[in-house]
């Protein structure tokens, strides 16, 4: 508890606790959600105990109720364990009429929801969590906010550079918690220790269906190759199968990408949909993404060195850790990250969305010259076909690149800033 390092995440949930009964928090294991959740919580109730697991699953099942008895904010970890303790939670909230009730934490949906009777609406808010950001590992310097980005207010700085070999390892080292704390060399191991349990024992406990470990090896790895992109299933399969394992059908590739889904293993992107000055048609599909870049490396079974001396991919698992910051940072100011991709064949990798309709276009490029030449252009196309006479003018254009001494604007207001400078 002593190493614990502050999170984005954290005022989110003081926020929510003023205001709802209990919150649910979601996402991947090893994230860090009951590590944040024990730093509110005034009592905790640990539902996979071992020395009280069976009995803690005949009380949810008998006398839920007996559960919930402890100081408030009582954490309730791991509550999919016992999908009954979610409507006991909500009578309570209800009939105690405060907030700040409950806590819930979760590293999966239930598989059986037919334990679940109520939504929850109004009495349960539902917050993901994320591994940590370059900011929340003290990788990033902050000299750029995206609330300053957002405002207007914010100025070129000189900052600190990474050279792309230090990029290339906070890929591949990820941003969980434990790996933060340890040396390169043993932080490294951690993402092939997630996918080791992700493969062989997770993606068949999640929902109850036995799944084969070197499928799901397979499916992960060609997921990975596809970061990013809009993929069809059947490009998916072909890439799996390569003549080796026709029974792979779709449907059971459906069934995996499920399953990995309810682990939080896999959040793919949707599509952004605004107004337009053209007719172009806007490609509704989501991209594919897993949570964390160091999955992809993992399941592609690549390291720093690799992505050095393969800079396509590197620029590929570049982008899903741009975008995890950015959704991470996006829900400190009640955003969300979209894509967008239309029939003109014009892509922006990604939008961050506010609640009030402020929005910023974002391109992710490695860096060079070129490149962030050929990602403002891609950002100007953008603005020129978004109809702001039914919509608000774009807050901010970037261009995140992996290293460089400065976050600065080009005259053609296009700001360029290396993701080892942004917070919130």
């Amino acid at each position: 508890m002593g190493d614990y390092k502050e999170r984005v995440f954290d005022q989110i949930l003081r926020r929510k606790l003023e205001g709802m009964g209990a919150v649910l928090i979601e996402g991947p294991k090893w994230c860090g959600k009951t590590t944040t959740a024990e730093h509110q919580a005034a009592s905790v109730l640990y539902m996979n105990e071992p020395k009280l697991y069976k009995r803690n699953l005949q009380l949810a099942d008998q006398d839920p109720q007996v559960l919930l008895q402890g100081d408030t904010p009582r954490l309730i970890d791991e509550w999919q364990e016992a999908p009954k303790l979610w409507d006991t939670v909500r009578f309570e909230v209800d009939h105690r009429g405060e907030d700040g009730q409950f806590i819930l934490t979760g590293s999966a949906v239930p598989a059986d929801m037919s334990q679940v009777h109520h939504s929850g609406t109004g009495r349960i808010a539902r917050l993901q969590m994320r591994t940590m950001s370059l900011w929340e590992s003290g990788d990033s310097t902050g000299d750029i906010s995206l609330v300053n980005l957002f405002s207007g207010a914010a100025r070129n700085v000189a900052t600190m550079d990474k050279t792309l070999q230090e990029v290339a390892f906070l890929v591949c080292r990820g941003g969980w918690p434990r790996a933060v704390l340890q040396k390169k060399s043993v932080a490294l191991d951690r993402a092939y220790d997630y996918l080791n349990a992700i493969v062989n024992t997770d993606i068949s406990r999640v929902d109850g269906v036995e799944r084969n470990a070197e499928r799901t090896r397979k499916l992960m790895r060609s997921y990975a190759r596809f970061q990013g992109g809009q993929v069809p299933l059947s490009k998916i399969r072909t890439d799996i199968v390569a003549g080796t394992d026709n029974t792979f059908d779709e449907k059971t590739i459906v069934s995996y990408l499920n399953a990995l889904q309810m682990m939080f293993v896999i959040e793919d992107m949707p599509s952004w949909n605004p107004n337009l000055r053209s007719k172009a048609a806007i490609r509704t599909s989501d991209t594919r993404y897993f949570t964390d870049p160091s999955i992809a490396a993992a399941a592609l079974g690549i390291g720093p060195k690799d992505l050095m001396n393969d800079l396509d991919t590197f620029g590929l698992l570049f982008e899903t850790m741009c975008v995890r910051d950015l959704r991470i940072y996006a829900q400190a100011l009640d955003g969300l990250v979209y894509h967008y991709r239309d029939s003109d064949g014009l892509e922006c990798d990604s939008v961050v969305h506010l609640r009030n309709g402020a929005y910023g276009l974002v391109e992710v490029k490695l860096g060079g010259d070129r490149l962030i030449e050929e990602g403002a252009k891609t950002l100007h196309k953008m603005h020129k076909k978004i109809d702001t006479d039914k919509m608000k003018e774009p807050s901010f254009l970037a261009v995140l690149v992996a290293n460089g001494n400065y976050a600065y604007q080009r005259p053609d207001g296009v700001w360029v800033i290396p993701i080892g400078s942004l917070k919130p």
